[in-house]
Order: structure tokens, then sequence, then C-alpha cells
């Protein structure tokens, strides 16, 4: 099953700030949304991807799931925007 946009998001940014409030701030969600979401995320994949013992760091898991996710929210992004670009040229050339 493919993971939500979101959820690699709220991944990515956890793993950069290594502080749930500061990564919530950032996301513009509340931190128990966000540490949710990262459990959820955590189910899905099968496996802790946050050590929170006396902070929060990277697993060894969660440092290899980081690059492909970055990879998969990037090629996303991209392909959003590729159709868009789509429509866009098919609305100028008078095609919907």
């Amino acid at each position: 099953m493919p993971l939500p946009a979101r959820s690699l998001e709220y991944f990515l940014v956890l793993a950069e700030e290594l502080h749930f409030r500061r990564a919530a701030t950032r996301l513009a969600v509340s931190q128990p949304a966000l540490t949710m979401g990262i459990k959820t995320l955590e189910r899905q994949v099968g496996c802790e991807l946050f050590d929170r013992g006396h902070g929060v760091r990277l697993t060894t898991a969660g440092e290899a799931f980081k690059g492909p996710a970055k990879l998969a929210l990037s090629n996303q992004s991209l392909a959003e925007r590729s159709a868009a670009r789509a429509v866009a040229t098919a609305r100028m050339a008078g095609k919907t």
C-alpha cells in the first residue's frame, strides 16, 4: 500500500528536527497529531523509525527509510506538477 505524502512529510520533518514540538510547529499541526501520524507510519512500515529514549533519534531502520522517503515525496510532487502542466497546456490549446 502506498504511503500518504503527509506521512512521509511528517517523517522527514521529524527526522530533520529530531524534536516533536519543533517538528509539529514546522508542520503546523499539534504535537499529538504528529505523534499519532508517526505511530501510524511505523505500523504501516512494520518497524520503529524513531528511538524515543532520551530525546528523539532515528533508528537504523529510520536512517534507511529517509532517502527513499525523500525520493518518494519528490516523485509525487513531480507527478502532480506534470499533471497540472498538462491540464494548463490543454486548456490553452482549447482542450480540457
